[in-house]
């Protein structure tokens, strides 16, 4: 059997300026959900209870519901994880916790 072939694309177009038409680096992009992650993790500290909250709202925000901040005023693209973020961020969603374990009866 043959080994597969890797064809590497052109990264632009021809005639085109380097790095013409991008918005930021791959860099800027990871920088900003960090910050979102570490301003998050202030508000909620629990890293399990965070991870649960954010996967929420993002199986939410999939299913079609509407995000509570405006994803536009933040000027970038965001991702559904970076608007749960916000949203948590802006206190718009936030974790409720029962203050003794309810047992089934």
């Amino acid at each position: 059997m043959a080994s597969p072939k890797i064809v590497s694309f052109p990264s632009g177009l021809p005639g085109a300026q380097p790095g013409a038409g991008r918005v930021a680096n791959r860099q800027d992009f990871t920088a900003m959900k960090t910050d979102l992650i570490e301003k998050a993790a202030r508000i909620i500290p629990n890293p399990p209870v965070l991870v649960n909250l954010v996967s929420r709202r993002v199986r939410q925000l999939n299913q079609g519901r509407a995000p509570l901040i405006n994803p536009a005023a933040y000027g970038m693209r965001l991702g559904q994880g970076d608007i749960a973020l916000l949203e948590i961020i802006e206190g718009k969603i936030s974790a409720e916790f029962a203050d003794a374990p309810v047992e089934p009866s």
